[in-house]
């Protein structure tokens, strides 16, 4: 069963059960937040000749359970670039801005250049299930499994995700698809053995193309932490392989640990009215 993130009522979009975050039913996640902002800035999309090279979201106060207005406007614009700035307003407060970077597509020059190997573990269609199932985790060597418990530990993870709706139900376009999904890199990169323990303050998502069908996967790279602060880093790909590159900065809630499968089963629970 799929399930929408949003609905729009007199101009507004209002959140449904599916966009609560973990910290607390009063506030939003930040999935649902990029895929909001990455569906009001496509409205400034200046053709489909033109990608969404970066999409930086900056994640500096909650944002309610409540409804939500959005604004935008076109920053920097010329023949090959555009900038778009967004934001979410609740109360007449902008509570989370982003910015996208649109470059034209073009031809790719002359010459070879060194790139990294690259291990992208991709589900089989069968395991991923529908559009609009849950995601799928693999730690470390592991197989593909949808249980939320086996992704509590200290292995690398790959999440992979084949999503439904974001708005009133209507089909993703690739950006949104893109942007919801950046913001799980905090997700693949700080999820540990006694559950995640940081709070994203933003998401920065890098893309050479949008991703082609439903399902998109995050491999993490890497985490660095100190003082409070960490840096995670993913890949970002599908079944043709990489789109690019997710970025996350969090700071620690050591006292407000979140065990995501209990979140998950919770959440499940309030969607589904039982």
């Amino acid at each position: 069963m799929s399930y929408t993130s949003f609905n729009r009522v007199d101009g507004q979009y209002v959140p449904t059960e599916m966009a609560i975050g973990p910290w607390g039913h009063g506030q939003l996640g930040g999935t649902s937040l990029c895929g909001l902002l990455a569906h009001e800035l496509e409205t400034h999309r200046p053709g489909d000749d033109f990608t969404p090279v970066r999409f930086t979201v900056d994640l500096f106060r909650p944002v309610l359970n409540e409804p939500i207005e959005l604004r935008s406007e076109v920053v920097r614009e010329s023949r090959r670039i555009r900038v778009v700035d967004a934001a979410i307003v609740q109360g007449g407060q902008v509570r989370t801005r982003a910015t996208a970077m649109y470059l034209a597509q073009g031809e790719q020059p002359p010459g070879r250049v060194w790139q990294a190997a690259r291990d992208l573990p991709v589900p089989t269609p069968e395991q991923a299930g529908p559009v609009g199932g849950p995601p799928l985790f693999k730690p470390g060597e592991r197989d593909w499994t949808h249980d939320f418990a086996s992704a509590q530990n200290d292995e690398r993870l790959c999440v992979w995700h084949n999503l439904g709706y974001l708005v009133d139900f209507e089909p993703m376009s690739p950006f949104e698809r893109a942007a919801y999904i950046a913001d799980a890199t905090s997700m693949t990169c700080n999820w540990g053995t006694e559950g995640i323990g940081y709070i994203n303050c933003d998401v920065t998502m890098t893309l050479t193309r949008l991703p082609a069908g439903t399902e998109v996967g995050l491999r993490a790279v890497d985490q660095v932490a100190a003082q409070g602060i960490s840096v995670g880093t993913a890949t970002m790909y599908d079944r043709l392989g990489p789109l690019g590159t997710c970025v996350v900065d969090g700071l620690a809630n050591a006292q407000r640990q979140v065990d995501l499968a209990s979140h998950a089963a919770e959440r499940m629970v309030k969607v589904n009215g039982r």
